[in-house]
């Protein structure tokens, strides 16, 4: 099964989205299941994990409204309220629903840099290790030290950093972003999305071979098994269209056996999350 593990849909008379870049932008009108389902079939993709966006419930309501009625949306990862000391009871809700599969916060955005290590915080990512519920990490650089202490504090939580925790690609520097994704890599059963490295280089003139030292760093420490393909449709959009980041996706990994390919583009993302 290939899956793209992550993708985004949103509405812009439904939801405000006060990150999005301001009008003119080709990500200032709707995206939904039937902009996707098209690029999926012509690129022989099974489905899509779809990410949230908003931080709010609804917005997570709506994906799992979108999910139930499309085939291909194979999971959600929602958003819930970490700090809610009654987070269980929102998590009782969506859980109701099999295609509920993680958790995601954007706390790249916060202007506390320790927000991940806020005791609310804490709190309610050992309430989804309890649950066996996966974490995305929607991280930057100087976030990564702070995750070794996440995974001390809520054991057995599962998570995957998102878009390779975003490193400076436009500059083309690793100094600090490399050693500390070895560091984290090391946390068992940590994963990582290579998703989201486009619109993190020079979006005009960006070249595949700009990806490549950070794609083969990853994949040194975390492997096949542990690593996902991800688009970041339609965010990608602001850089490239979906086929140009899978090809960028391949030309950086270099050649690579079938099976390998298979678990990069499919396999991970299904066992992580528990894809059916």
């Amino acid at each position: 099964m290939r899956i793209d593990a992550h993708q985004h849909f949103w509405d812009p008379e439904r939801f405000a989205y006060g990150w999005m870049p301001p009008a003119p932008s080709p990500l200032r009108r709707y995206f939904g299941p039937e902009q996707l389902a098209p690029i999926l079939a012509r690129n022989r993709f099974d489905g899509s994990v779809v990410v949230q966006a908003n931080t709010t419930v609804e917005e997570t309501q709506w994906l799992l409204e979108l999910a139930a009625a499309h085939a291909f949306i194979r999971g959600i990862v929602g958003w819930v309220d970490l700090t809610d000391a009654h987070v269980g009871h929102r998590l009782d809700e969506f859980q109701k629903h099999p295609k509920f599969k993680a958790v995601r916060h954007p706390a790249h955005d916060e202007q506390d840099l320790r927000w991940l290590l806020r005791e609310d915080v804490l709190r309610g990512l050992a309430e989804l290790a309890r649950r066996n519920i996966p974490y995305d990490l929607l991280v930057r650089p100087q976030h990564l030290p702070l995750i070794p202490r996440i995974a001390e504090r809520a054991p057995g939580l599962r998570m995957v950093i998102d878009h390779i925790a975003k490193p400076p690609i436009a500059k083309q520097a690793m100094e600090g972003w490399a050693a500390d994704m070895e560091i984290v890599s090391q946390i068992p059963g940590m994963h990582c999305k290579i998703s989201g490295m486009i619109t993190e280089a020079d979006p005009q003139s960006w070249k595949a071979q700009d990806l490549q030292p950070y794609v083969a760093h990853v994949y040194r420490l975390f492997g096949p098994e542990r690593l996902m393909f991800g688009s970041d449709w339609p965010v990608c959009l602001l850089a490239g269209t979906w086929k140009e980041v899978l090809a960028a996706f391949t030309q950086a990994l270099g050649p690579q056996p079938v099976e390998i390919r298979e678990k990069l583009l499919g396999g991970t993302a299904q066992r992580f999350y528990g894809l059916e």
